[in-house]
Formats: C-alpha cells, structure tokens, sequence
C-alpha cells in the first residue's frame, strides 16, 4: 500500500510532548516516526482536522453482557442492579451472539485497540477470535464467601478458563464474593506475566460490610440463599481484604474505585508497585449516581485506566464518552491526562504496551482523529467525535 502521512493540527505521541502540525508516518497499521509538514512533501500529506492520538484502551467491560442494554434501571445503586442482571442473564443465545458481535464492532468503529474484558461464559470467545480489537480476556470467578462451595463452583469455571484466548487470567469478581480458599484456587492458576482485575469499593454497603459487619449484603446473599452467619467484619476497608488474598508479584487493577479513599490508594501502591486503577465512570452514574474523586489519584500518582464497564450499566461502550464525562464532572482533570489514563495506561495494565497506547516508532497503536481543538475547546461538547484511521 506504501506510506501514509498523516497530519493534523496537532499529534499527541502520548510518550513525549504534543507536537505541533505534527505527521505520522505509518506503513500499513506500524508507525514509522512522529515527525513535522516541514520534512514530508506537501502532495504526500493526509490532512486531518483535529488532533491525532493513539487508538484507546477499554481496560473494563463486560461483552458477555451486551444484549442487557437498557434492561437495568438507573441510579438503584450496586446490590438492585445485580438482581436485575442475574434475573435476565438466561436469554436465546443467538440474541446474545448477534448483541457481541454488534458490540464488538460498535468499539472499534469508537477508536478502542484492546479491552479487558470479564467473562465467566464462554459466550465471547468466537466473537474475540475473529476481532480487529486485542482482548485479555478476565475469566471471572465468585463463591459468594461459601467455602464449602468453592472447589464445586470452580469446576464450573474451568470450562471458560481453559477455552478462552490468550492473553487470559483467572480473577476474582470483588472482595465482598469471594472467599480466602477460591483467592488460593485463583492465585494457583495465574501466570507472573499477567494481570489480575478485581471489583473495589462500587458502593457504600461494600465498605458496610468489611468495616462494620453489616448493611445489605446480608439481605442480598440471604435472598440466594447463602449464609454469612462466619462472616467476620475486618475493621478496614474492602480493599485490604483484597490485597491480603491477593499476590502482589502480579500487575493487579482494581475497577470503579467510587469510594476510594487516598489513604486506600497509598496502601495498595505500598503493596505492590504494580497497582493500576480503572474507572468506569458512566457506569458509576448509571449504577450509583456518584463517581470516583480523582483528585486523590492524581495526588497519589495513581496509574489510572478507562474502562466503559458493560452495555448493561452505561449508555454505549466508548471511550471518548468516558472522558467526556470525568471531563465534565472534574475539570480539573487535564486534556493530556485524561489520554494518557485512556491510551498508555491501559496498554501498561494489559501488558500491551510494547504494541499500543503511544505513537512510537515499532508500534502498532492504531491512529484516531479527534476532532477538537485543545487550545480553545471543551472535550464534553456535543460535536466533539473521534474517527478512526487506521
């Protein structure tokens, strides 16, 4: 096909300053150089109006849940919405075929490269297979703290462990349903190289729960059937119970993180210095109408990912609407940060860095247009769409 040289008002490389009227020489879909329209043949350039960036990283979804769009109501908070989505998960699997699949392409179209995605089917696998977009696949596991359960129910698992594509990790779904022994069973079956991603701190009867020994997940779990009575609050913050389950030697990225306080922050980067975070913010106001103060984040030096979370609990799987919305809510939160949590930072979390998340040269990032102007624009303005070039 030969060279392309892209070139726009602006390109933002990610790992070094934005540059201005920048080009990006690709051959095919791997970047040759960042360089200017001083040193590339006026006839040669592919101008675009914008920025360009590299393509997103979605670091958490559900694709498996794609066809319970619209199914949950709103604003219900954490322990309402799993009952809706356990109630309607048994649908025609040619529904929830068509529904992957759509979805699937739906993010590409949106300008995301790659997507930690949670799976505890086998529902998606066929779908990532054949996609343009790199999946780590998260095979999830949960007892609901039944010891007595754990080795049946990990049988269950197993089926979706052992067809799921590479890259893959076995994870726990939030430190409220899991129990010690299936942490032990989760840990035994992970590799150094991966990335283990776990539910944090979504909603207040979560930290009711560890700090105090009481709020609704007595009711929930009792609804299904299953006994907390030795349960035993642990004084501290749902996230310590995590991390003393958890093997620090792994890279480990902890979802939502709503009522995360800078004081969790630094004890899990004391922890591990492979702690990463992702927000999920429309699926924060969707389920509990509240969001993360990143502030805290920021300060800590957090490594902060973007995930859309799934279909279920957000209004579409796009990045750029994520970033729109922290955008929106916390303006202090700068352009350049907001892409880098949304693009090498999540490469970082996967382990997909040596492909994606930057401009750099050798790498296969995908390129977008951001149609704005980050001098004088808004990000959350209407009109502001992204658009994929390669």
């Amino acid at each position: 096909m030969g060279l392309r040289y892209l070139t726009a008002d602006w390109v933002y490389p990610v790992t070094s300053p934005r540059v201005h009227q920048g080009v990006v020489v690709m051959d095919d879909d791997r970047v040759i150089e960042v360089t200017t329209r001083q040193n590339v043949n006026a006839e040669k350039q592919e101008y675009h109006q914008g920025i360009l960036i590299p393509g997103f990283i979605n670091t958490h979804c559900h694709l498996e849940l794609s066809h319970l769009r619209a199914k949950a109501p709103t604003g219900t908070g954490l322990l309402p919405f799993l009952n809706h989505v356990v109630k309607y998960r048994d649908i025609d699997p040619s529904v929830i075929d068509q529904a992957i699949r759509e979805a699937d392409a739906y993010m590409w179209e949106q300008g995301i490269q790659a997507v930690g995605d949670i799976c505890n089917k086998t529902d998606t696998f066929q779908t990532k297979r054949a996609s343009k977009i790199q999946y780590y696949s998260f095979v999830e596991m949960f007892d609901f703290l039944q010891d007595q359960q754990t080795e049946n129910m990990v049988k269950g698992y197993m089926e979706a462990y052992a067809q799921a594509p590479q890259p893959k990790s076995a994870v726990p779904h939030a430190p409220y349903s899991v129990s010690p022994k299936l942490f032990g069973h989760i840990n035994g079956l992970n590799t150094l190289n991966g990335t283990i991603s776990i539910h944090n701190q979504e909603t207040s009867a979560e930290e009711d729960f560890f700090l105090k020994g009481e709020g609704g997940f007595f009711d929930f779990y009792k609804n299904f059937g299953f006994d907390l009575s030795h349960f035993s609050a642990t004084g501290k913050t749902s996230i310590h119970y995590a991390m003393a389950h958890m093997d620090p030697a792994h890279r480990t990225l902890f979802v939502h993180n709503t009522l995360t306080t800078l004081a969790d922050i630094e004890a899990a980067q004391s922890w591990s210095d492979q702690v990463y975070w992702a927000t999920c913010a429309n699926a924060n106001l969707y389920i509990e109408n509240r969001l993360p103060f990143y502030k805290h984040f920021i300060d800590a030096g957090a490594r902060m990912t973007i995930g859309t979370d799934s279909l279920t609990s957000n209004w579409q799987l796009s990045i750029l609407e994520e970033m729109k919305t922290i955008s929106r809510y916390q303006s202090y939160v700068p352009f350049e940060t907001l892409l880098q949590w949304a693009t090498l930072n999540g490469a970082k979390a996967l382990g997909m860095e040596d492909k994606l998340g930057s401009l750099d040269k050798g790498k296969t990032p995908g390129v977008l247009v951001l149609d704005f102007d980050p001098e004088v624009g808004v990000l959350f303005d209407a009109g502001v769409s992204v658009r994929r070039l390669v």
